[in-house]
């Protein structure tokens, strides 16, 4: 098994851009390049020209463990003339597919076979954003080589492109292809009693802030609520009966209803508090997670 990391890299220190975005209310600043395994590639302006080097023999089948540590931006991963086999995400089996592209959020992990089957070469691997919302990002690619036992380091590499970062057929049409295993021996076995469904829409708001530029402050919500953090442990607060530290009155579906995928509500304040969902023990429940941007 081999893992491949794709992240991020700042020339700033990552303390003084999350402090400096809290301060100011306006999103982090993007990164200044992508990462695999710790290493950008050629980037201009960037002082590493070094790649990562993947070394593979021709006839046989490697596990390549994807992981996405980037912080908030989804990637398409692909390597030059290789299609892959993509067999589990985030520990759990799925039916085997191939693709020549895949796409992985922050703190994803995925699974896939590699079959090599050239004879000999050198085959770019490249990550690059997928963003489809008007927000920045770090539009730069990652990349690195599949380098085939045998083959001289003056070869020239195969190269491949990556899907426009705004390709969002190609990221629908890749999430539609993940189905369970669902086998004699590996069954899904999916309650069929649900006693709560609930809706959760993660999404970004604005709020006011006197002190912040233009007014106002970046914030994430779910069902139109921005979490506020508590000076005491949830759990504490809970077991010792401390009041005033939390309310159960979180909702369990989104206050206002529209197309989520669409266009977006003209008001985008959120409500801010530390609220929580009570939910009885050993209940079923089914919880859909739906993005709004």
């Amino acid at each position: 098994m081999t893992r491949t990391q794709c992240g991020e890299w700042w020339k700033s220190n990552t303390e003084a851009v999350i402090n400096e975005a809290l301060k100011s209310g306006l999103a982090p600043n993007v990164s200044d390049a992508h990462t695999i395994n710790g290493h950008p590639g050629p980037v201009q302006g960037c002082a590493s020209q070094e790649r990562f080097k993947l070394d593979v023999q021709l006839g046989n089948t490697y596990l390549l463990r994807i992981i996405d540590a980037a912080l908030n931006e989804e990637l398409f991963f692909k390597i030059a003339g290789h299609k892959l086999t993509l067999v589990e995400v985030d520990a759990v089996y799925t039916k085997p597919f191939k693709t020549y592209t895949i796409v992985i959020t922050p703190g994803q992990t995925t699974n896939v076979l590699l079959t090599t089957k050239h004879a000999a070469g050198k085959y770019l691997v490249a990550a690059s954003p997928f963003m489809d919302a008007p927000i920045a990002v770090d539009n730069k690619t990652a990349t690195a080589t599949l380098h085939y036992s045998g083959t001289l380091s003056s070869n020239l590499t195969t190269l491949t492109s990556m899907p426009p970062k705004n390709s969002t057929i190609l990221a629908t049409s890749f999430t539609d292809s993940l189905r369970s295993l669902n086998s004699k021996k590996y069954p899904a076995r999916v309650p069929l009693k649900i006693d709560r469904n609930l809706l959760f829409t993660v999404s970004l708001g604005i709020n006011p802030c006197s002190t912040c530029v233009n007014n106002s402050r970046v914030v994430a919500d779910i069902n139109n609520v921005t979490f506020v953090m508590p000076k005491i442990s949830l759990l504490q607060a809970h077991f010792f009966k401390i009041k005033g530290v939390f309310t159960d009155d979180f909702p369990g579906n989104p206050p206002v209803f529209y197309n989520f995928t669409g266009t977006q509500p003209s008001n985008l304040n959120t409500v801010t508090g530390t609220k929580l969902y009570r939910l009885a023990y050993n209940s079923t429940v089914q919880l859909v997670l739906q993005d709004t941007q």
